[in-house]
């Protein structure tokens, strides 16, 4: 039992020195592109951009509850106001 706790006692103190091993990186880095690859890529980037201009705007409904309302009921109806409460005679303000 003893050798258990003392190894217990080994891992909490060694994981903080761990943590503290310095950044390796295992990902190379990775190779410059040519200049006939980056003139390609801003090609790309241009025609992806019009394509983009091409599509028209959808026009939105203003009504989220459109599809939930039935088709005799108006879309748009008025709130009456609330009534004031009467002031009693006997309380002042």
């Amino acid at each position: 039992m003893k050798i258990l706790h003392a190894a217990v006692m080994f891992a909490l103190f060694a994981t903080p020195a761990l943590a503290q091993t310095p950044n390796v990186n295992l990902i190379p880095e990775l190779p410059s592109k040519t200049p006939e690859q980056i003139e390609q890529d801003k090609q790309l980037q241009r025609q992806y951009r019009d394509s983009l201009r091409k599509i028209p705007d959808a026009k939105a409904s203003n009504d989220p509850w459109g599809s939930v309302r039935s088709a005799d009921t108006p879309a748009t109806t008025t709130r009456a106001k609330p009534k004031a409460k009467p002031r009693s005679a006997g309380h002042q303000q």
